[in-house]
């Protein structure tokens, strides 16, 4: 768990880390694998936009933050907020970070991979609406065998905007600390919890325990978004102004019958145009806001 060797010291601006082939170098490099990242309890966060969110909302997981030292004077705040936080900061010359990572733009941190359970996510999130919401989300994202890491990754994102409260990578999803979802995620990754290594049944079980109504996005849906939105408010079945858990299909294959068979209601977004569908992370986009503007 702790291969990559510790620095106690905050380094001055002319200490650098200067061996791209340093045991350190390659630790760090070795966790945009799954096995190395599975083995360490360890991830990879690349690129000053997610590094800056995951010091600043996360920094209770920063094992160590990396900068050069053209990064360290051009993004200072980084700098600043890991000093306040106590983390340990590390200069390193441009060779050295971009051997641990070809994306990190001058800037990485390694991050400890905490599990988070649902129930403790679901107790979690509403809390932050008031103490009257704790343990009963409005408005959950749930990806069933999503695989591609761009795609989960920017729904991550999307529903981070929406205002979501959890996300759940269900079933065969991709790895959440994929370097690639945690690049997608352009930080929301550490905005709100997101949930991987559960049951689409065991997700939807507990979702609808906690008061969530069920909507599956799928082309094939009996229900219109559209017409759901102009009846929003009116108590009908479905509801979109009633706390709901959507459930998003894999790329290729969407739901299949038996996952959608899981749900209250399969929903289609409608296509105006003579386009012959929407990727995932769009219509994931398109019904998630369509549930925030029908709950506020």
């Amino acid at each position: 768990m702790n291969d990559i060797p510790d620095a106690r010291t905050v380094p001055s601006p002319d200490v650098t880390l200067a061996n791209p082939r340093a045991d350190r170098v390659r630790h760090v490099r070795a966790l945009s694998g799954r096995s190395a990242r599975s083995r360490h309890g360890q991830y990879l966060v690349e690129g000053p936009q997610a590094v800056r969110e995951a010091v600043r909302h996360a920094a209770a997981s920063v094992r160590d933050v990396y900068l050069t030292p053209a990064a360290a004077q051009r993004y200072t705040e980084i700098v600043d907020d890991a000093r306040a936080a106590g983390l340990y900061l590390h200069l390193g010359t441009p060779e050295v970070l971009d051997a641990m990572s070809s994306d990190a733009q001058g800037v990485l941190a390694v991050l400890r991979a905490g599990a988070r359970t649902l129930a403790e996510a679901l107790a979690e999130a509403p809390a932050a609406r008031g103490p009257e919401r704790a343990g009963r989300p409005l408005l959950v994202a749930v990806l069933a065998a999503v695989r591609d890491p761009g795609n989960a990754g920017t729904v991550i994102r999307a529903a981070d905007a929406a205002g979501a409260d959890v996300v759940v990578l269900a079933g065969a999803s991709v790895d959440v600390h994929n370097p690639k979802v945690v690049r997608s995620t352009a930080g929301s990754l550490f905005h709100l919890p997101v949930v991987s290594g559960v049951g689409l049944d065991e997700a939807l079980a507990a979702l609808r325990s906690a008061g969530c109504q069920v909507l599956a996005a799928d082309g094939a849906g009996s229900h219109d978004l559209d017409d759901l939105l102009d009846a929003a408010g009116s108590g009908g079945v479905p509801d979109l102004a009633a706390p709901t858990a959507w459930v998003f299909g894999n790329e290729a294959w969407g739901l299949p019958e038996e996952d959608r068979a899981l749900a209250d209601a399969v929903v289609r977004v409608p296509i105006r145009g003579r386009a012959e569908s929407l990727n995932l992370a769009t219509a994931a986009t398109v019904c998630l806001y369509a549930s925030g503007r029908a709950q506020r």
